[in-house]
């Protein structure tokens, strides 16, 4: 095949170079999108290196840090002496330009159909008795209020950022209503940080394996991000350390209670140097406790707990305790970071939905009796999921997690990405361990939820042996 005549590709690219940040980065965004949008059909072959960068009239350099970048991220494949093309593996062309291609987000637009098992993603799917009460207490509370205003708080509904202050300063972090804006979830937090920190280009720092949503929200950023391990027993603090003061990021991104995929739990020591290097380092640490409620034991207090200053920001979440379609999350930051989010959300949605917020509030009291018959479970299906998987399959490496939805395994010898089409074809859906990592590394690790009742996990374990050894008879 013939590589695209580097005329007709700078055609397609267009005004590339209009937006802010390096060169290299404004490229391989809209390479990404010509790619999403299958302007870029799979195993389409590129200009070289030095054609395409005469032909658009920048360094050779420029090209070829833009292919490296899609390289890492699997959209594009570089081999010696045949050029480069466009991997097997690009976002599927039916989505936009903007959309996502991570597996994670992609069975939430596009769910598998019936009769598929939904291990994808990891969150309740029961109405808790106590969120149905307090929705009904808010609505008795909003129609007896002799005037309910315009109903636009950009900030939060003031009862919801009061309560939230007061159960910060219950944890040991004192905190108080300036400091906290309510958001459309933990998602919106993270994506609000981001348009406020992140500038096209500036280096964000991050774990690997980490939270899908946190990698889509710093590519939109148009991120250089870098990252640290995560090895079986958590994070490598001193390497995150090191790395914070040796890249100084724009924004350091950590979850370090109960970890996403992982499970794992930085401990007390550790969550106080992380507070200190960001204080000496002057970088932005988000600390992301969505899954903090989640532990099997006690866990340590944020690494809010630890700051002197304001570099400490926390994300937090109602979706993992209580329900995913409440909506509700938030940053505590220090009030001049608040204020100045709460302009950037204005511009967003003028504020959170009132009603929401207000369920929220009455919410609050009761969820350390929640979260007790939570954990409570979790723990009964992480132990269950575990002796399943050693019991069907004693090939794949299981660790135990210290809390949170989900186990980290990894599947000697195979690439989990085909593994997952193979698990999909057997009835379960579950993401390969490369939608968690920037880098697409990984490949040999799953994520599992544990959230269903244990006799729906068994049957999962059981299609995906099905699967596995489906694999095993083509290895």
């Amino acid at each position: 095949m013939r590589p695209i005549p580097p005329e007709s590709l700078v055609a397609l690219l267009g005004r590339w170079s209009a937006g802010r940040g390096p060169l290299y980065l404004l490229l391989a965004t809209r390479l990404r999108q010509l790619i999403a949008d299958g302007e870029l059909p799979d195993q389409h072959l590129l200009p070289p290196d030095r054609t395409l960068a005469a032909a658009l009239a920048v360094g050779r350099g420029t090209v070829v840090a833009a292919y490296d970048v899609l390289r890492q991220e699997g959209r594009l494949v570089r081999t010696r002496g045949s050029g480069t093309r466009v991997c097997a593996e690009a976002p599927d062309p039916g989505t936009s330009g903007t959309a996502t291609a991570n597996p994670l987000f992609l069975h939430l637009l596009d769910r598998p159909g019936d009769g598929v098992l939904q291990l994808a993603c990891a969150g309740p799917d029961a109405l808790p008795p106590e969120l149905v009460a307090a929705h009904h207490t808010a609505l008795d509370h909003l129609s007896r209020m002799s005037s309910a205003g315009l109903g636009y708080h950009p900030a939060g509904v003031p009862e919801l950022r009061t309560a939230l202050a007061a159960r910060y300063t219950a944890q040991g972090v004192p905190t108080t209503q300036d400091q906290i804006l309510v958001t459309t979830g933990g998602q919106q937090a993270l994506a609000l940080l981001a348009r406020l920190l992140v500038a096209p280009g500036d280096r964000v720092l991050t774990e690997t394996p980490t939270y899908p949503g946190a990698v889509e929200v710093f590519r939109d950023a148009v991120a250089a991000i870098r990252t640290v391990r995560v090895a079986e027993h958590g994070l490598d603090v001193d390497a995150f350390a090191a790395a914070m003061t040796r890249e100084r990021p724009a924004l350091a991104y950590v979850t370090a209670s109960f970890h996403n995929p992982t499970g794992t739990c930085v401990h007390t020591l550790a969550r106080r140097r992380l507070a200190r290097v960001a204080e000496r380092s002057g970088t932005p640490l988000v600390d992301d406790e969505v899954l903090a409620p989640l532990g099997f034991t006690d866990q340590p207090p944020p690494i809010a707990a630890f700051a002197t200053a304001d570099e400490v920001v926390t994300i937090g979440s109602l979706s993992k305790l209580v329900w995913g379609g409440i909506r509700i999350g938030w940053v505590r930051a220090a009030p001049a970071m608040i204020t100045r989010l709460a302009r950037l959300k204005a511009t967003h949605d003028l504020g959170g939905d009132v009603l929401a917020q207000l369920s929220a509030a009455h919410l609050l009291p009761q969820l350390d009796e929640l979260r007790r018959r939570r954990v409570a479970a979790l723990r009964e299906r992480h132990d269950h999921l575990r002796g399943e998987l050693a019991r069907v399959l004693p090939e794949w490496e299981v660790t135990s997690a210290q809390g949170g939805q989900t186990l980290w395994v990894r599947l000697p010898g195979t690439d989990t990405e085909s593994f997952a089409q193979t698990a999909l074809r057997h009835g379960v859906a579950v993401v390969p361990g490369s939608a968690f990592d920037p880098g697409r590394g990984h490949r040999e690790h799953v994520r599992i939820p544990y959230l269903a009742d244990p006799a729906t996990l068994g049957d999962a374990v059981e299609r995906l042996a099905s699967a596995w050894r489906q694999g095993a008879a083509v290895r």
